[in-house]
């Protein structure tokens, strides 16, 4: 085989090969409403964001990915080692985005990007302790849930279901402060890692549990309570979306379920539209809803016959 690189690789036709890809790309790069990102201000960098991630989870989880050994008389330093670097690179991500917001008018709300840089990072950095014990309950709640998990430890290390939550929280905090592209960019990182698709701008009460998880889809403006636990393959989502007269969807308003406390949804049920299931109603699996649900009620799908013969 040919060295790429070797001069008897690159002939005239190779050569006007490339040159063709380069002209007709070109072309299609001075539409300035293409997807191509140009002469503006730096974009969030996702491996940073990813990076973020995996600090914070230092910190909510310490001791379960750093190698050095932490206790009780080092656990200060090193928080407040990891608090410090987490908060030079959030600013500068968060900064990054807002920079890219306020040089598009149509989405800028304030341009004072040091402000606002510093009030979501200040937020986000306050919020930690809050998220820590949210992220406790969310692991108990899994333990309590789930027979065959053995150990908290087990949980923390090995639910994909706890890591979206996780993502989720984290990302959360950063939506509710206005902050542009960073949550979605976060909450995609665990779709891509674990199959289940949390917006960052839904309302999550505390002790939530996902079990097993692929397939989990919960909309932007989805609401839950305390104590809701769904399985695998569940849909919270939206009906078709209302449109203005000249055909643009409308946006901002409310379009997915709400669940009330102490619901549970078994794998495969589709839940849609702006609809309210009542406290501790229980959804049975395989089950198209599109209406609201009173308190205490179990929703389920006729009982399918089954054939069963001897084969022949």
């Amino acid at each position: 085989m040919k060295n790429c690189f070797s001069n008897d690789f690159w002939n005239q036709d190779k050569a006007e090969l490339v040159k063709n890809a380069i002209s007709a790309l070109d072309k299609t790069y001075e539409d300035e409403k293409g997807i191509n990102h140009l002469s503006g201000s730096n974009l969030p960098s996702k491996n940073e964001i990813y990076q973020i991630i995996d600090d914070i989870e230092e910190i909510i989880f310490p001791g379960y990915a750093h190698e050095k050994i932490l206790d009780l008389k080092n656990i200060n330093y090193f928080v407040g080692n990891m608090i410090s670097k987490l908060y030079v690179e959030l600013f500068s991500q968060v900064s990054r985005a807002f920079r890219y917001q306020c040089s598009n008018k149509e989405l800028c709300k304030s341009c004072d990007i040091e402000q606002l840089t510093e009030e979501a990072v200040s937020h986000f950095i306050k919020s930690l302790a809050e998220l820590r014990n949210k992220m406790k309950l969310d692991v108990e709640a899994a333990y309590e849930g789930d027979p065959a998990a053995k150990s908290l430890e087990e949980i923390i290390i090995s639910y994909p279901g706890l890591y979206a939550i996780m993502v989720y929280r984290i990302a959360h905090e950063l939506h509710i402060k206005d902050v542009p592209l960073i949550p979605r960019i976060m909450t995609e990182y665990a779709h891509s890692k674990v199959g289940i698709d949390i917006h960052p701008g839904a309302k999550i009460g505390l002790s939530f549990f996902i079990d097993h998880g692929t397939g989990v889809v919960i909309g932007e403006t989805s609401i839950l309570g305390n104590h809701c636990k769904i399985f695998q393959g569940v849909t919270l989502g939206a009906l078709s979306f209302p449109k203005t007269p000249d055909g643009k969807i409308i946006r901002d308003r409310k379009r997915h379920p709400t669940l009330e406390d102490n619901v549970t949804i078994y794998s495969g049920a589709t839940v849609l539209g702006d609809i309210v299931i009542g406290k501790s109603s229980v959804i049975g699996g395989n089950v198209w809803l599109t209406e609201c649900i009173p308190p205490n009620t179990l929703v389920t799908i006729s009982k399918n016959e089954l054939s069963i013969k001897t084969k022949k």
